[in-house]
């Protein structure tokens, strides 16, 4: 969730799939790459790239790449320096990109024989800010943990009410798309770290933790061919679910996945996967979407467009960032109903939605209520003055919003904790 038009899709802008020969030094060939892309030389990326690219490509995918980007954020401001990483045997490249209305990370992976399996802008992980929140010591204790899934290890925050009479419940917080922090930090948002001390405050624990899009940069795009809404999320977060149940002062039988956005339309999923009410109390979607994602993106340009005064063909710029999803995330998406899946839970079900979110809209709740009609495990509330962020406002939401300040409701937190102690109403 950002400050621009892109702000519900954060990971959804890519460029393109691509494979190179790698000739001596990574971070050279990462840099000429990208100046290639500046200079609209489509021919000589194209001539990089490996026959099976080239049989899905024409040169002209990559000539108008950055016409693209300067006509969504404005002229390149400057360029930050380039950093490494290994992930899977492949060397990850990457440096920030800053325009004049937005920060991208361009993405570069070379795999072991030295060509590029990946080449992608994608939103720049948020700046970390000081929060304008203080966490009241003499209720909440937090320690550091790590959720760890396979080779990916994910720094995390175990919050733990400070007075507790024996084991207290836990609520694994899932984020939304893009490279989010544990805080789902956005400028001096964070609204994850907010719930987080909220809810142990209520005598409720929670585990929050760093996505894996931004501990490791391009490790998505290194293993393109496997990349689905699992690779993303779902994954990890079962991975702190099953953490959960092995820590002290945990009820390992009070496990609830409380998603936001993207994290709430994958809360059934996540579900489904741990066997429902056999390891889970509870799911909780907020803002959770429940329709496809170029519909969605679709409609968030035409909105975004219409209170700047622009024109947008939003129908053909959608298309445009689908298309540049590798084959496997978008076949994964067109295939998973989370309504459907919902359906088939026993487990209690709570779905919150902020009236003012233009990002997650109303139409998505109702989407779930109709849905959900005839589950009577499932609850629903909606809050006339919360926006997708989940701060109070009057009137249309717009990005600028979340350039100011504004905490989590009390009033939310206390829904939240009223569902996980089975007192919701």
């Amino acid at each position: 969730m950002k400050k621009s038009v892109f702000a519900f899709l954060f990971g959804w802008f890519v460029c393109s799939l691509l494979s190179a020969q790698l000739v001596d030094n990574g971070q050279q060939n990462a840099q000429q790459l990208f100046d290639w892309m500046r200079e609209a030389k489509g021919d000589s990326v194209y001539d990089q790239c490996a026959p099976s690219v080239q049989n899905m490509i024409t040169p002209q995918t990559f000539d108008g790449v950055w016409k693209s980007l300067t006509a969504q954020f404005g002229a390149l401001v400057s360029q930050g320096e380039w950093h490494s990483d290994v992930v899977s045997g492949s060397s990850v490249y990457y440096c920030n990109v800053k325009f004049e209305k937005y920060l991208l990370r361009f993405n570069v992976v070379f795999d072991k024989e030295g060509k590029v399996t990946s080449l992608n802008f994608a939103p720049a992980p948020p700046e970390v800010a000081v929060s304008k929140k203080t966490m009241d010591v003499s209720k909440v204790a937090e320690q550091d943990i790590v959720v760890t899934t396979g080779q990916y290890k994910l720094p995390g925050t175990l919050a733990m009410p400070k007075v507790a009479k024996g084991d207290v419940p836990v609520v694994i917080i899932v984020h939304g798309s893009g490279a989010s922090d544990r805080n789902e930090s956005v400028g001096e948002l964070k609204p994850f770290q907010e719930l987080a001390w909220g809810l142990a405050e209520q005598g409720i624990a929670t585990i929050r933790y760093d996505k894996r899009t931004l501990v490791y940069p391009g490790a998505l795009w290194a293993e393109a061919g496997q990349h689905t809404f699992d690779t993303e999320s779902v994954d990890d977060a079962i991975s702190a679910v099953q953490l959960a149940k092995t820590l002290p002062g945990i009820d390992s039988t009070k496990v609830y996945v409380l998603g936001h956005s993207l994290g709430g339309l994958l809360v059934p999923r996540i579900a489904q996967r741990l066997n429902d009410t056999e390891v889970l109390a509870g799911i909780i979607s907020l803002a959770g979407a429940t329709r496809k994602l170029q519909a969605m993106i679709e409609e968030q340009l035409t909105y975004l467009a219409s209170i700047a005064g622009n024109e947008v063909d939003a129908k053909a710029e959608a298309a445009k960032i689908m298309e540049s999803q590798p084959q496997s995330y978008r076949d994964f998406e067109a295939g998973y109903d989370p309504i459907g899946v919902a359906k088939t839970l026993k487990l209690p079900i709570l779905i919150l939605q902020g009236e003012r979110d233009y990002q997650v809209t109303m139409e998505d709740f109702g989407n779930w209520r109709m849905g959900l009609m005839r589950s009577p495990n499932a609850r629903f509330k909606s809050y006339p003055k919360l926006n997708h962020l989940l701060q109070e406002g009057k009137g249309k939401s717009t990005p600028m919003e979340y350039a100011v300040y504004s905490p989590v409701p009390v009033y939310l937190i206390t829904d939240i904790a009223a569902f996980v102690n089975g007192t919701f109403e």
